[in-house]
């Protein structure tokens, strides 16, 4: 501090709190930045706990395939659907339901309105009771579901050594992995490595949990016909299998991703529109400078 000509002048030697960003921040914008940190501090551990169990397990994890669906603008390929559900009908329904599905949903997916009902008339239906009280049995419509191979649970495991056959309605997203895991799981079948003992009415497979599974193999070549006549190779049919679970897990896929590029879209077209008017509308009244000038007398 010097007294020069009279007045009181005070020299301030510079800080570190001079060079510091921090002490223009607002409250919020300090909220807003430890609520960022925290975020993605929480992301990286759940990531890093992901990780790690996903490493801890015994299976094989499956590759990652170029499905024509994964595209963030892709949809599902149909026929690839229909030959899916030609496979499900001729080899999983022996011991899978899909009880969630109708043959309704068949309808401009995979199916036309008089195939759909071609398809549900194969089946018979209990129904009832009818005016004498009696319960009788009719085709199926398209109202109705997938029928189940078996009356119970209980009928379930006894019919397969006391192993429970899952509903394959949503396996596609009850799975980790996804299609990648049931095509890997389908086609990864193989002999028990040396020291592995399987117990009686078990099969070794590599990408499931523990490699001990109850279901055998049930995919070769030529295990089911195609109505399109595409070779039915084992690898084809578990790819369209798992095609067709994918549709069933998520019957809107498609919808879902049309409704994203619709969004985007309009997204794109009033942020253009708002830069506009902000940029040439309101910049004059943003930047203007009201002064006032009294009148001289």
């Amino acid at each position: 501090m010097r007294w020069i000509t009279g007045r009181l002048l005070f020299i301030v030697r510079p800080t570190v709190q001079n060079f510091s960003t921090s002490r223009a921040w607002t409250k919020n914008q300090k909220v807003a930045t430890a609520a960022g940190v925290l975020v993605g501090g929480a992301g990286a551990l759940l990531y890093a706990l992901e990780q790690s169990v996903s490493a801890s397990g015994t299976e094989v994890h499956p590759p990652e395939l170029p499905w024509n669906h994964k595209g963030m603008l892709d949809s599902l390929d149909h026929a690839s659907v229909r030959r899916g559900y030609e496979v499900y009908k001729q080899v999983c329904a022996a011991c899978h339901s899909m009880r969630f599905i109708a043959y309704r949903n068949l309808v401009g997916v995979s199916h036309t309105e008089a195939e759909a009902k071609a398809e549900a008339e194969e089946i018979q239906v209990r129904d009832g009771p009818d005016e004498a009280g009696n319960y009788f049995m009719r085709p199926g419509k398209l109202s109705d579901y997938f029928p189940s191979p078996y009356p119970n649970e209980e009928a379930a495991r006894a019919a397969n050594n006391g192993a429970y056959p899952p509903d394959l309605s949503y396996i596609a997203l009850a799975r980790h992995g996804g299609e990648d895991y049931l095509f890997a799981l389908l086609t990864g079948y193989c002999d028990a490595p040396a020291g592995v003992v399987l117990r009686e009415g078990q099969y070794y497979n590599p990408y499931f949990p523990g490699g001990a599974i109850s279901m055998a193999q049930a995919l070769y070549n030529e295990a089911a016909e195609y109505s399109d006549g595409t070779p039915p190779t084992a690898s084809q049919l578990a790819k369209d299998v798992s095609t067709f679970l994918v549709w069933a897990a998520e019957p809107y896929h498609d919808e879902r991703k049309r409704m994203g590029i619709k969004s985007v879209g309009i997204i794109m077209i009033l942020g253009a529109l708002s830069y506009y008017i902000k940029r040439h509308k309101w910049a004059a009244l943003k930047t203007r400078k009201i002064s006032f000038h009294p009148k001289s007398k």
